[in-house]
């Protein structure tokens, strides 16, 4: 009975570990309605920057000027960390998409998928790219570690990385 019981406690043990560390996706909305306004100027040089709903303590910052959109993210102690994506991503017009995906280990963010619609032909500004940027979050920091262009496959290759984005490097500015 006893070596019955010990063996049962060794096959759940490893599992029970394994569930523990199974990433989830949490999503949350980046529409206007749904984050509170911190900042805006309207007339030249319009701008607005507001706090978005997270996961947990965790929040995102989100800002449009120039026509351009960037997120930063906010810790539960305050700091922001910006993933500053019209320097990694594109410089053209941008906007992001209606919800961020977080990806969730033991109830603590690991990493971010958004959405980023890019105008980045000057001659037809109604042609979009619509990446999908990946961003891990460690415990002081986050940054962007890959930009998945469009694709059949796209959302699939996007939580693949963000899944790894712990073990990948930071992206370096390409503007």
């Amino acid at each position: 009975m006893k070596l019955s019981l010990v063996v049962l406690l060794g096959l759940l043990v490893p599992h029970a570990t394994a569930q523990s560390l199974r990433t989830q996706s949490i999503y949350t909305s980046l529409n206007a309605r749904d984050c509170i306004t911190l900042e805006q100027h309207t007339g030249p040089g319009e701008f607005i920057r507001q706090r978005c709903p997270g996961v947990g303590k965790y929040r995102l910052e989100v800002s449009e000027g120039d026509l351009r959109s960037n997120v930063q993210v906010q810790y539960p102690d305050g700091h922001l960390s910006t993933l500053d994506l019209i320097s990694r991503v594109s410089s053209g017009f941008s906007s992001l998409g209606p919800k961020a995906e977080w990806r969730v280990q033991k109830n603590l963010p690991v990493a971010l998928i958004l959405r980023y619609n890019a105008s980045e032909n000057p001659e037809d500004g109604s042609l979009i790219t619509s990446y999908l940027v990946v961003s891990k979050i460690t415990s002081k920091s986050a940054c962007v570690v890959g930009i998945i262009k469009p694709q059949a496959n796209q959302n699939v290759l996007a939580r693949k990385l963000a899944d790894q984005a712990l073990q990948k490097p930071c992206l370096e500015p390409e503007f």
